[in-house]
C-alpha cells in the first residue's frame, strides 16, 4: 500500500449519518475520536489527510480545525449544486499540488456522489452502512465499523500497519 493522501466524506463516514437538530433548529454532529486519532496518526506518519463534502458547515469546518487536517472542501459534490467542483475534481487538485497521482489516495465515501472517486483512487473503501451502488464499486475495501463509529480509524490502522 504506497497511500500519500487521505481523504473522507462527512457523513456517514465521520459520522452515523444522523442529522442532530435542537428545538432551537441548530444542526449538531456525533464525530468519533477514534476517527480522528486515526487521522492524527496518518499525518504523523506523513501522510496528508483531508475532508471531501457537499456540505458548507462551521461544524465541519471546526472538526478539521481541531484535527489539523491538511485539505478542506466543502461544497463539493453536491448532487443538488450543478456546477459545482466534484469530489474527484477536488482530489485530483488536491493530487495536483502534492505532486502524487489518485493512485496514491485512499478514499472513504458512502453514498452515490462518492463513486466517481472511488473509482479512481488506488485504495476505495466505505463503511458497512454504504449504500448499496457503494457497495458495488470494483476493488472496493467495505470497512467491518460502521461510519461514525470508528470506519476512519480502521482503515487508517490497517495503512499504519502496512508501513511497518
Amino acid at each position: 500500500m504506497n497511500i500519500r493522501l487521505f481523504l473522507t466524506d462527512v457523513d456517514g463516514c465521520l459520522t452515523d449519518g444522523g442529522m442532530y437538530y435542537t428545538a432551537e433548529g441548530d444542526v449538531m454532529k456525533r464525530f468519533c475520536v477514534y476517527d480522528g486519532m486515526g487521522m492524527v496518526l496518518l499525518r504523523k506518519a506523513g501522510i496528508a489527510c483531508g475532508i471531501l463534502t457537499s456540505e458548507n458547515s462551521p461544524i465541519v469546518k471546526a472538526r478539521a480545525e481541531k484535527l489539523h487536517l491538511d485539505y478542506l472542501y466543502m461544497g463539493v459534490g453536491s448532487p443538488d449544486r450543478q456546477g459545482t467542483l466534484t469530489k474527484l475534481d477536488a482530489a485530483k487538485r488536491i493530487c495536483d499540488k502534492m505532486g502524487i497521482t489518485l493512485a496514491e489516495v485512499c478514499y472513504v465515501g458512502d453514498d452515490v456522489n462518492d463513486i466517481d472517486l472511488l473509482m479512481a483512487v488506488g485504495l476505495p473503501c466505505c463503511p458497512p452502512n454504504a449504500r448499496p451502488e457503494v457497495k458495488a464499486v470494483p476493488g472496493i475495501r467495505v470497512l467491518k465499523t460502521p461510519g461514525g463509529q470508528g470506519t476512519v480509524r480502521e482503515i487508517a490502522d490497517a495503512i499504519l500497519t502496512s508501513l511497518k
